[in-house]
Order: C-alpha cells, then structure tokens, then sequence
C-alpha cells in the first residue's frame, strides 16, 4: 500500500549513554503491534550479542512502524533509527540524520544534559532538524524534572512547554510522545515525483545474499527488476529484492519517496557499495548526486595481525566486510618484522578499536595480535618533507627531524560541581588548557584543549574515576600543534617489542615508560632465568624492571657430604640460567597489551 509522503515521519532517536533510546523504541514497537509479545524482548533493535552484553547499541538499526493518530484516527508511517550514544560511534548518529527530517532529543530526568547530548544537538542543528524533546525517567526517585527542563532551555534552547514528561521503562507518556511525533516532526521535503534519487544510508554483508543497502528514498520509487546506477562507481545492477525493517525483514514491491528501507541487487564487492552514495535509474540518471556524509577521519591507530600468518587472508576479508558499513574503520594493509603481514587500521577512539576487535574475534573466529594504540602525528624533516606518522615503530632518526606536530581536541566536561578540582587537576596532567568553566545549577560545564594522545587510552576511566562516575565526556578535533614528542621503546631481555613502543611528550616520557615497565612485571609470567624489561629513548634506557626467575632446588638430592658438591650444583644451575637468559625467547601473553595500556593489573 502507497502511503502518501505526507503522512510519513523519519526520525532518529539521539542521547546521551544510557539515557533510555533503545528502551523508548521498544515501548513504540509495543505500542504499534509490531511484534508479538512471545517475540519482544529487551533492546530488541540491538541486533549483535556484544550490545546487549555491553548494554550499548554500536550500529544504528532502522524500524518501520504503523500507527494511527489518537485523535485524527489517520495511518502514518514511521521509520524510526535507534542511535548509538557513546562518542566512538558519532558517526552512526551523523549518517542516520542525513535521512530524516527530525530528531526525538532523549534527556535523562535525573542525569540532566550531558556532553553527548549536547554534541547530538549541534549535529541534528547542522542538518536543519526539526527536534522533539523528551524527559525520560520521570518516575525514578532521583529524578529532577524542574531541574533539568532549565538545563535543557538554558543549555539547548528549547522552551520548557515543548518538553514531554515520559517513562521509556513503564511506558508512562509514550502515547502522547507518538501523536507529537506526528504533530511537531515534519514530513519528508520531496521535490518531485518520477526520477529516482536514493541516498546510501547504510549497507552490510549478507553470506546469502551478498551486499544488502539501506537506502533513504529521496525522489522517485525504487521497485524490484529496476536497473540502477550507483554514481560514484557507475556500477550498473538490477534490483531483486526491496524490503523494509518492522523490525523483522519484510519484502515489498517498492520503496516510495520519502521512506527507508533495504534493496539487494547482486553486489558483489564490498568496494562496490560506498556509505553516502547516490543511486539513480540507469536509464535517467540525476545529474548531481547527493550531499552524502563527511569523511570519518580516524583519531585512534592500531596494528592488527593474525596470530597465525596462514589467517592472513581470512583476516583481510574479515575486515573489508566490516569496513563496508562501518565509515570510521580506514584500513591499511602493513608489514611488521616480527609480526609478519597484517593491517593498520584507524579508528575513532579505543571502544571502536576494542568492539572491532571483539568483533573479528566472535564472528570470524580470528585469533589476532595487536600494537599499541597510537594516534597520528606529522613529522616535518630538516630539509622541509611533511609526513604522517601512525606506527610509533616508523618514528626517524632525530637528527633527520625538525619539528613533530600531534592531534589536539577541544573537550567539553560535565561534572558535579563537588568533583570540579579532581577533574581540573586530572586535566591540567594531561598537559590540559582551560578555555571555559561556567555552572548549569549545580553542575559545571569545562571545555579544555587536551592533546590527543593523552586522551584516548585511560582518560575516559580516569575522569569516571575521580568523578565518582558522575562526569560525562565529549570531544572533536581542533587542529595540530608542535610538541616535544619522543619514541620511547620496550624491551624484554633485551628485544625490543613492537607492538609496546610509544610516541609520548618528552615530559612524561620517563613516568610513562616505568609504568609501562612495572605493569609488564607484575603480567608477564616468570621465567627459569631473569627477565628485564627496559624502556629506553634511541640508546638510553630510561627505566627498568626485572622478573625474577623460578628457582629450583637442584641441591634436594644431596644429603649430606662435602659443600663442595652443593656448590658445583649451584653454579652448574647459574650458568645454565646466563644461557638460558642469552637465548630464551619471552613470549607476551594475549591480552596483556589493552591491560598494560589501560593500567589494569
């Protein structure tokens, strides 16, 4: 059935973490009948294991729901996107704005606005969305709603009467929240009728039927046995099946201007199918393709490698595939003389890394060796060559650089106004720079420049830490600057280690390189001979530990007798150890490096 385009609604739902997004879409898939009670489970848009283990959504996922107005009694089609809220997957919620005309602003009634919710504000705002907001937990003991209605009209400004009170939990004031949805968003801008214009939302590997895409209807129909064109690549296909989400996959004839929904047309290659791209009929093509989305740039560098060199090209083909759908993955294919071929892949911050991670590892049954997390850095040489630096293992000679720029962010904080010093002081030994601090009742909003590279591994944890887990994060990138960086090197009886070393300030480089030298004491497991754990810049060791050996008695079995024969035992068993400590190769336990990096012991 044709349903007029202005009687649909495309809308995201956009929070901060753990504000309830996913828990508000299954009280609307409750509400619409969309499924069974037998079928509905908790966060039933979080399709993958790991997002229901983690209790965060990762990838955005699409609905489409049938409801009818309480008052009017009129049919509206709404397609709903679940978002992701943690800043790693911003790129989620960007692309799932580009296809709708809305936004429902989730906001916690207890937490009151926090970094993320902020940030989701500015890109909704960026995109012309009309948004909806909505207090969520209303029923909760702590929950403030006065307060946080002034948060939200001071910090977002949006009058307090726009504001509805819900319960995504109990379902309290979720039918209200869907006749506004009707009644404030509007509906899709469709120009014209009759050329096909689609925009490539999303897209991901099926083993049966190959490349799935989800496509928002912009122009036009988009039907089965069509002949389409994909712009960037002008690649022609021929579409087989057309479906939308309810949330199951369901098959229907045709994709309507203004609606979303999934096509398979027999791509192939993963290359084929690029997020932002614009599809056409073949035989009329559009002569502009569409705006697309803005290049994820990663911030976050890792070396992954199969532990076992035959995985290799499973492992390339394990990452083309989640590359596919997922902007802000760039991978690299590189070569390590210890570690063999692998790649270098770029993410957007270490929970991306780690749920990539988790991800080769589960679903294509990869057993994988990584390096230590980097960011990237621009070396400009004596004689004026500009390079970019992602691998600390490729850091040149000293002498042959002039200047080394890293990554700086802008950071904006959220905290209680009793954790304000810690987080201050947490800020300004990251090498921090204080731009603003002003109080949203009795909480303080900072907004710092901080270099990258003291950011992504342990600050999230240890701003948590010192907050008491009340502070919230959130950052973009604001540019390059100079800084006296310096490649510090891990060895392990005497071999450097790879996938330890580390570009750091030269200011933090000896406390840095210590503890890295005293986690790895404490991790790796004791040898039949000492083991020392060096870190050195070039040729000067800067701090060092040892593993004592395991010792065994060889004297057990002399009772008695000259000492002389206790002796020669002795010293028969020190030199085997000197030998030993000469050729023994330490081997590195799995999973110890994200603990070393982390601070875990």
């Amino acid at each position: 059935m044709k349903v007029h385009y202005s009687h649909i609604r495309n809308f995201a739902i956009i929070a901060h973490v753990d504000h309830g997004k996913s828990t508000l879409a299954d009280r609307m898939i409750e509400m619409t009948r969309a499924l069974t009670d037998r079928e509905m489970q908790k966060q039933v848009l979080d399709s993958m294991d790991i997002e229901r283990e983690r209790g965060i959504t990762i990838k955005a996922q699409t609905v489409r729901l049938r409801y009818s107005h309480s008052v009017s009694g009129e049919s509206y089609e709404l397609n709903v996107l679940d978002t992701p809220g943690h800043v790693d997957f911003s790129y989620e919620v960007s692309r799932s704005l580009a296809a709708c005309e809305g936004v429902v602003l989730v906001v916690d009634a207890s937490q009151g606005v926090e970094a993320q919710t902020l940030a989701n504000v500015y890109l909704a705002l960026e995109h012309d969305l009309t948004i909806l907001p909505v207090l969520n937990k209303v029923d909760l003991p702590a929950a403030d709603v006065e307060r946080v209605s002034e948060e939200i009209e001071r910090l977002i400004g949006l009058s307090r009467e726009e504001i509805l009170e819900v319960s995504a939990k109990s379902g309290q004031g979720v039918d209200v929240l869907m006749d506004s949805i009707v009644d404030v968003l509007p509906p899709p801008r469709v120009e014209e009728e009759g050329v096909l214009k689609a925009l490539v939302i999303d897209s991901w590997y099926d083993p049966y039927l190959g490349v799935l895409v989800l496509v928002r209807v912009k122009e036009g129909v988009l039907k089965k046995n069509q002949k389409i064109r994909l712009m960037s690549t002008g690649g022609t296909y021929t579409v087989e099946k057309v479906g939308i989400f309810t949330p199951k996959k369901e098959e229907v004839d045709f994709l309507g201007a203004g609606s979303i929904g999934f096509m398979n047309a027999g791509i192939k290659s993963v290359a084929d199918s690029r997020i932002g791209d614009t599809i056409v009929e073949d035989k009329k093509p559009y002569p502009e393709a569409l705006p697309g989305f803005e290049m994820q740039n990663p911030v976050v560098f890792c070396g992954i490698f199969p532990s076992d060199a035959g995985e290799f090209e499973a492992l390339r083909d394990a990452l083309s595939k989640l590359s596919l759908n997922d902007v802000g993955l760039h991978v690299e294919q590189e070569q390590s003389t210890a570690l063999g071929l692998g790649f270098r892949c770029g993410f957007l911050g270490l929970l991306h890394l780690e749920i990539v991670e988790e991800r080769l590892r589960r679903e294509y049954g990869l057993e994988l060796v990584t390096t230590a997390p980097s960011v990237k850095y621009r070396v400009i040489h004596q004689d004026g060559r500009e390079r970019e630096l992602r691998n600390p293992s490729d850091f040149p000679d000293v002498t042959t650089i002039r200047e080394v720029h890293e990554p700086w962010i802008r950071a904006t904080i959220f905290t209680p106004s009793d954790w304000v010093g810690p987080v201050m002081e947490l800020c300004n030994g990251r090498r921090g720079e204080e731009i603003d601090m002003q109080y949203v009742g009795e909480r303080a909003m900072l907004v710092y420049y901080l270099p990258l590279n003291e950011v992504v591994f342990d600050f999230y944890d240890r701003l948590k830490s010192v907050s008491r887990g009340y502070a919230s994060f959130e950052h973009t990138v604001a540019g390059y600057r100079e800084g006296a960086m310096v490649k510090v090197a891990i060895l392990v009886n005497g071999s450097s280690v790879d996938n330890l070393s580390m570009l750091v300030h030269r200011d933090f480089a000896e406390s840095r390189g210590r503890d890295v030298c005293v986690r790895l004491k404490e991790l790796i497991p004791r040898q039949l001979y000492k083991v020392a754990i060096q870190a050195a810049i070039g040729g000067k060791v800067i701090a060092r530990e040892t593993v004592s050996a395991l010792r065994k008695d060889v004297t057990a079995k002399c009772y008695g007798g000259d000492v002389t024969r206790k002796k020669k035992l002795l010293e028969k068993q020190k030199a085997g150890k000197k030998r030993m400590q000469q050729v023994g190769n330490v081997e590195i336990p799995h999973g110890v490096l994200l603990k070393v990096l982390r601070g875990d012991r």
